[in-house]
């Protein structure tokens, strides 16, 4: 243990730490971020007992990982019997900070799942109240120093991103056949630019599309568009239709990490998956235009389309 900007950090033993916890553990998870990396936790933890609450993009998740669609609980009838509370901390829903805040009333040991870089403070805050779990976890060293920036006084643990590292192994070595092919991970931003009437998601695309010639000279550049697990279906089929000239098509891979294999780039806003093709070698780029704020993603290795523009 060590001590960061008056937080207590603790670095993870060779022991998953939900074996740690008070069990059965409430697991309660909306988006996919944070849903990724706490169903690995929970596979590598197989004897712990589980009260899985799965919503939204998880609850898709909690199938393609092999659980059943029978196990998952409301979360009211999870906390009759639970110890303990792991949840995710996404902004898609309130279901994670209820979850903090009825374990708070409850006094059962809370912990939550850091899954990202960005907004902090604004993950457990909801409708001006602020409610932070017993202990924080986050999974590289990036995320500790916001994580000890934002939380003074809060009790961070560090662990393995076990997620990352299954998909990193299951990415195919950079070979021939991804040349000049770029898979696009798309992010649901949640708001426009000043000035801006479109979803910023989309700016960024067609930001992305008006310089194709900085990236490869953009002379054959194959284009695949990854859907995030929280976009709707057919959310950019008009996008697709509006610049058909430019052959640009949807990803249809089975997985991430099979995406990632058959692409030499992976652009895109500041998703998590770019971390992911970051660890595994290729080469990244942020599509956020000029008078968009910078890609808040710190991780070394990432190219700024507007740097290059």
């Amino acid at each position: 243990m060590v001590c960061r900007m008056t937080s207590c950090i603790f670095q993870s033993s060779l022991v998953p730490e939900l074996n740690l916890l008070p069990q059965p553990v409430a697991v309660v998870c909306h988006d996919a971020g944070a849903a990724n990396i706490v169903l690995a936790e929970m596979q590598a933890a197989p004897s712990v007992k589980f009260l899985p609450v799965m919503q939204g993009p998880a609850a898709n998740l909690w199938v393609q990982h092999g659980f059943k669609q029978s196990a998952l609980l409301t979360l009211d009838d999870a906390l009759l019997t639970a110890r303990s509370v792991l949840s995710g901390t996404g902004w898609a829903s309130d279901v994670e900070h209820k979850a903090r805040q009825r374990a708070s009333e409850l006094g059962l040991t809370s912990v939550a799942m850091i899954d990202h870089w960005v907004n902090y403070p604004a993950r457990f805050e909801r409708h001006g109240e602020l409610v932070l779990p017993d202990e924080l976890w986050v999974t590289d060293t990036y995320a500790l120093d916001i994580a000890a920036a934002s939380f003074q006084r809060q009790s961070i643990r560090l662990l393995p991103n076990r997620y990352l590292q299954a998909q990193v192994s299951n990415i195919a070595a950079l070979s021939g056949s991804a040349t000049s092919k770029l898979l696009y991970v798309l992010e649901p931003l949640r708001f426009s630019w000043p000035g801006c009437a479109q979803p910023a998601e989309f700016d960024a695309l067609d930001f992305f599309v008006s310089n194709l010639s900085k990236i490869v000279s953009g002379k054959g550049l194959n284009i695949r568009l990854r859907p995030h697990p929280s976009d709707a279906e057919g959310k950019y089929t008009d996008w697709l239709t509006t610049n058909a000239k430019h052959g640009i098509t949807m990803d249809t891979s089975s997985s991430l990490s099979e995406a990632i294999g058959c692409a030499e780039w992976v652009a895109g806003c500041e998703t998590a998956a770019m971390v992911v093709a970051l660890a595994a070698g290729r080469k990244v780029l942020s599509t956020l235009p000029p008078g968009a704020p910078r890609c808040r993603l710190p991780h070394n290795g990432i190219v700024h389309l507007r740097d290059l523009v």
